[in-house]
């Protein structure tokens, strides 16, 4: 048994899930601490289910905690940045992109030292250990505690990265070190900026794993703690003190995940309403479509795996306005919805009034929105669908249009039709498909790099090792051996780089083997202790 939970702006939804059946569901609003409301969420679901705590296998949360850390620029930790790359890369040094406020906000000690590697293996320039050391020293002088490494082509040869983290960790112990190639794909600048967000969230995920932990304990559970990531997949708590920059966008992905496993579709367009937004993402072979190129976050560019979604103003608490012109969003009472919506007696008109006025939600008291203009309801209404169903169109890569699951507690604001679209479904437990999603997820492992074709290494040598190194991968993070199937293989020419290069990416995933990964972790055994 599985308990899935998925914090959004407006509702924590939580899920009790006995293999792939669902015994019960609640919405929580979400707290300013968003703790307490897993814990309010957890309570709820778990007496109403009637489950002996004991009973519950693992946990699986989704978070926006680490997005919103990065966005709003606080809880950033001071950060050391260590770039293997001289004498080449000095022109655009690290952070050259980054939003002022957020530069500032981790307090950066820049370094720039001799290494690298070329696109096929060969050193740029020797690592220097005492370079190095005076690196570490200064770190220590500043009281930084945790190091972005990142080295020119680290995907494809990595131990120049992995050399530079033990000379500094033997310098000082306790430094938390992210390396590149663990984090991003092929690109310096922007694998880089993912390195460094992802070590100034280190001190913070620490935290908020810790906080989890606490609050399973005090409503009695004492099972594994996953967290979800960003491709579909989970990590455990020991994974996710480490790389907390892959929890980034894990909301969306559950709400995928969730929609292909309750309507039984693997391609087709989510659309997921909430209180806040509406994101729109596309499933192929069951799994998110992951953007292409750069990912842009909080104003900095990267390029680690993220789905490819479509996010607007428009949700539940979306505050609507007839004057000058109809608006919807993107302002929202968010997860205040139940104090400020007329139909909770408040003194908002919000989306949701539309919906209930039209006669496609039943919440709150109707009789408090039958007083309104039932043109601006109709119009209303008719703006939602089709802004919807434009998002949907534009998220579109194929001539033949797909078939639409909604989602989310937000669905009610949609019509039964929406214009443009061939079929659209909405399956039963869909409001609360995101922590389903969770529940559901599994373990992967991804391969991204750049290879030389040769006469000794043919393309379906090639293949085969990424794909073997995938599944080893998959196995590794808790994957059970024989459930791990390949989700996603592909392969591009570069034809700019010497040599018959190409880059290579594989993802495989399997099922998360709870036999392995019974045994909790030291800080969460400490917490269950300490309660």
């Amino acid at each position: 048994m599985r308990v899935g939970i998925d914090v959004g702006g407006t509702h924590t939804d939580a899920v009790l899930m006995d293999g792939s059946t669902v015994v019960a569901e609640v919405k929580a609003a979400t707290t300013a601490d968003v703790t307490g409301g897993i814990v309010a969420a957890s309570r709820r679901l778990l007496d109403g289910g009637g489950v002996d705590r004991s009973a519950v296998d693992g946990v699986m949360i989704g978070t926006t905690h680490f997005t919103n850390a990065l966005v709003t620029g606080r809880r950033l930790a001071p950060t050391g940045i260590v770039r293997l790359a001289l004498p080449a890369t000095a022109a655009l040094p690290p952070l050259v992109d980054w939003p002022e406020r957020l530069a500032q906000a981790i307090r950066p000690s820049v370094h720039l030292c001799h290494g690298g590697h070329e696109f096929d293996g060969r050193p740029i320039s020797p690592l220097d250990p005492d370079e190095l050391k005076r690196v570490a020293a200064d770190l220590a002088a500043r009281d930084i505690r945790t190091v972005a490494v990142s080295s020119v082509f680290s995907p494809v040869n990595a131990e120049l990265e992995e050399a530079a983290a033990a000379i500094l960790l033997a310098e000082l112990p306790h430094l938390h070190v992210s390396l590149s190639h663990q984090i991003g794909r092929i690109g310096l600048l922007e694998r880089e900026n993912a390195t460094i967000v992802n070590a100034c969230l280190r001190d913070l995920a620490g935290e908020i794993v810790d906080a989890f932990a606490q609050a399973l304990a005090t409503v009695g559970v004492r099972a594994p703690l996953f967290l979800s990531q960003n491709d579909g997949t989970l990590m455990d708590a020991g994974h996710t003190r480490r790389y907390p920059v892959r929890t980034f966008a894990s909301g969306p992905t559950n709400s995928m995940r969730g929609a292909a496993f309750l309507s039984g579709l693997s391609d087709c367009a989510v659309v997921d309403i909430g209180g806040t937004t509406t994101d729109v993402g596309m499933l192929s072979g069951g799994y998110p479509r992951q953007a292409s190129g750069e990912v842009d976050i909080g104003g900095v560019r990267t390029n680690f795996r993220m789905p490819d979604v479509l996010s607007i103003g428009l949700g539940g608490g979306s505050r609507v306005a007839s004057t000058p012109e109809l608006t919807i969003g993107p302002d929202s009472v968010g997860y205040q919805l139940t104090e400020h919506a007329l139909v909770f007696g408040g003194q908002v008109l919000t989306a949701t009034d539309l919906a209930v006025a039209a006669g496609l939600a039943d919440v709150g008291d109707a009789s408090l929105v039958r007083g309104l203009d039932p043109g601006l309801v109709r119009r209303g209404v008719a703006r939602m669908s089709a802004t919807v169903a434009d998002l949907v169109d534009r998220m579109r890569v194929t001539p033949e249009p797909l078939p639409v699951v909604i989602v989310g507690g937000g669905g009610v604001l949609m019509p039964p039709d929406l214009p443009g679209i061939p079929a659209t479904h909405r399956p039963e437990h869909g409001a609360v498909a995101n922590a389903i999603g969770a529940a559901i997820g599994q373990i992967g492992g991804d391969v991204d790099r750049l290879f030389a074709v040769t006469a000794s290494a043919t393309r379906e040598d090639i293949l085969e090792q990424a794909r073997a190194e995938a599944i080893e991968r998959a196995v590794a993070a808790g994957a059970s051996p024989g459930s791990v199937r390949i989700a996603d293989i592909s392969e591009v020419h570069v034809p700019y780089l010497p040599g018959n290069a190409v880059r290579v990416r594989v993802k495989a995933v399997g099922d998360l083997d709870l036999r392995v990964m019974a045994s909790p972790d030291e800080e969460q055994e400490q917490q269950w202790a300490t309660s």
